[in-house]
């Protein structure tokens, strides 16, 4: 990757500024050269590569909990419309999106999905946990299933416990009409932690790109950088 153009998509997801904003003495080329090229890497897979090398040095670290994953999902407003975009039943019905997440045990992201706003939880469950990619750094096999997937009563379903059990993880997901499975909400509220942390970056605390792979690249290159936090945080 080019500096100039990196440090221009990193200013834009930093600091939320438009394209055409950005301004052209930082040295970092033009707004539209800069959105090109995020587009073009996307296409290429930079940005879910580089995630998958940071989750591999986090899982050599041993900073990985596989014992347990989170789902968990969250609005943003989407200002512009576009792919994967639909009436927010938390805003009114203005149009949004919604960033459905998985995370480990110590709320590292593994898998990201955009869809629209009015879209449910519960239909991303088994595709959050088959996006999870195959992670290396360990002996033996790549890893990408956790020992069991937490969820609260968005996620009931008794299908999708089946899918789980078939793939060996154990659903650990409270029942609509029955109380919460005691002690849950503190082993939950990683990925809530983790949403705060991806939503620190401002481009994504309000959806802009009307285009969804551009969207998806900002946010696949937000997971890979919360990840390189906790990998220098770890690091001597």
């Amino acid at each position: 990757m080019h500096t100039s153009p990196t440090q221009g998509i990193l200013f834009v997801l930093y600091t939320g500024i438009s394209w055409q904003q950005l301004p052209l003495e930082l040295g970092f080329g033009s707004g539209q050269t800069c959105w090109r090229r995020l587009g073009r890497w996307h296409e290429a897979g930079v940005f879910d590569q580089l995630h998958r090398i940071l989750l591999a040095e986090l899982n050599a670290a041993g900073k990985i909990d596989w014992t347990r994953a989170c789902v968990d999902a969250s609005h943003v407003k989407a200002k512009k419309g576009g792919e994967a975009t639909g009436p927010s039943p938390v805003d009114r019905g203005k149009t949004g999106s919604k960033h459905h997440l998985i995370c480990d045990g110590n709320g590292t992201p593994l898998k990201a999905i955009t869809t629209a706003a009015n879209v449910n939880d519960v239909t991303q469950t088994l595709a959050l946990v088959d996006g999870v990619p195959p992670v290396a750094g360990r002996v033996g096999h790549p890893r990408k299933r956790p020992d069991a997937l937490l969820g609260d009563k968005g996620y009931d379903s008794d299908p999708n416990r089946r899918e789980l059990r078939k793939r060996r993880i154990l659903p650990v997901i409270s029942r609509k009409g029955s109380p919460n499975i005691k002690g849950l909400g503190k082993l939950r509220y990683v990925v809530e932690q983790t949403f705060a942390l991806l939503h620190q970056f401002k481009r994504l605390t309000i959806r802009w790109e009307r285009r969804l792979d551009l969207h998806n690249a900002l946010v696949s290159l937000a997971s890979g950088l919360i990840c390189w936090r906790r990998l220098k945080h770890h690091t001597p």
